[in-house]
């Protein structure tokens, strides 16, 4: 039986950077995101775009992982996968996910629920071209979230295709999604773990904003 038994009872820190009033705050949710964003984005010490995305299969089995968002508006936030991949099989039989970005750097984080749809031909085309075109013939290569039997042959395979194949060519599979937010909340590190929780939910068009106790 292993041995190991790591406490972290006395790994913490103070919180002191900055505080979130919920006066100051905008109607729209979507404006604060684009402040938090921009301004960890500023830092450039770090990819202010990676987010956590949770999925939830129908076996009420919750996952999560690290993606990069590649657009966001008022109408939502972008990220792109294999649709064969395992959030992309979550995604067909629960299209709900929850997504979290957290700003160490600013003591901060932004959780966010809501639901997905996937993005047109068009939209994944405009993407998928734009990328490095190693990215692009990757994403032919790999059967994403499948088993495979060595790092050799999925490189064999990916020179075959380039071979094959003069310019990449978007599978079929791959692509975007769009999510759509009813759920804000914004979280900035206070001291004593008294930390700001200013929320935002969507009901009938219109966001409504909270407090929440830390």
């Amino acid at each position: 039986m292993s041995s190991l038994n790591e406490k972290l009872h006395n790994e913490r820190r103070s919180y002191e950077k900055d505080v979130l009033e919920i006066a100051n705050t905008p109607v729209n949710p979507f404006l604060l995101f684009d402040t938090w964003y921009k301004e960890a984005a500023s830092l450039k010490s770090f990819e202010a775009n990676a987010m956590i995305v949770s999925t939830v299969n129908n076996n009420m089995q919750p996952s999560s992982r690290v993606v990069l968002l590649k657009a966001y508006s008022e109408k939502g936030l972008q990220f792109f996968t294999n649709y064969n991949s395992h959030k992309g099989q979550d995604l067909l039989q629960n299209n709900k996910v929850s997504i979290l970005f957290f700003y160490e750097a600013m003591e901060r984080q932004i959780r966010i629920e809501g639901t997905t749809i996937q993005l047109s031909d068009a939209e994944n085309d405009e993407y998928f071209y734009s990328r490095p075109i190693d990215s692009q013939y990757g994403a032919m290569a790999s059967l994403q979230s499948s088993i495979i039997n060595s790092k050799e042959e999925l490189y064999t395979d990916l020179e075959k295709i380039k071979q094959e194949y003069s310019k990449p060519l978007r599978p079929k599979n791959w692509g975007g999604y769009n999510i759509i937010p009813h759920y804000f909340e914004f979280w900035q590190g206070r001291p004593n773990r008294m930390h700001d929780r200013v929320t935002y939910n969507l009901n009938k068009d219109k966001w409504t904003k909270n407090i929440l106790s830390p």
